[in-house]
């Protein structure tokens, strides 16, 4: 009786600890990971993770991960390497996700060599959608990175539309410039 009752202890164990591992194993939560390994991950279920910052009522600053319903291609499960933050010129400690940083050309450089392009598969996924997002072809981009990388920024400034020139009928106004007068003190 006595070994009966060990087999169940066994089994109940056996069954919990299983349980346990499976949901700890389980994939990645965004709330789970810390500010070093936030930006740039890939939960479970396929969305971004995304680090934010907040302001404790004392004034100390605190970070937080929080999945964003950006949806990642083909990619689950996935803290980005060191290799790869450094290769394509991120930082850890990124807040939000920003196609911003496509306007610099030091970051575009990284971003399109080949460590990056080619080795990175998370981060280019990422900055893909965000390219086209403002209307930008990232293979273009490189492209006119390894060339003329000063048109292909006017063009994401500008999302690539630009008004087109009045045509005829344009009025010649006159305007005249008169000196600014400080305001006095009455």
């Amino acid at each position: 009786m006595a070994s009966n009752f060990g087999l169940k202890s066994l089994a109940i164990l056996a069954l919990t600890l299983a349980i346990c591992v499976q949901g700890s194993l389980g994939g990645i939560t965004c709330e789970n990971l810390n500010k070093d390994t936030c930006a740039f991950a890939v939960s479970s279920s396929g969305k971004r993770c995304v680090l934010e910052k907040y302001v404790k009522r004392s004034g100390e600053e605190a970070y937080v991960c929080r999945t964003s319903e950006i949806e990642a291609d083909k990619v689950t499960d996935w803290v980005e390497s060191d290799h790869c933050i450094e290769a394509c010129g991120l930082d850890r400690k990124s807040l939000g996700i920003s196609s911003d940083s496509l306007l610099d050309s030091g970051f575009t450089r990284k971003l399109c060599s080949t460590q990056c392009y080619n080795g990175c598969l998370n981060i280019i996924d990422l900055y893909f959608n965000l390219a086209a997002g403002e209307g930008v072809f990232l293979p273009k981009l490189c492209e006119a990175q390894r060339g003329d990388a000063r048109r292909e920024m006017a063009e994401i400034r500008s999302s690539g539309l630009v008004a087109p020139a009045p045509v005829s009928g344009v009025n010649n106004f006159k305007y005249t410039v008169a000196p600014a007068v400080a305001p006095s003190s009455a």
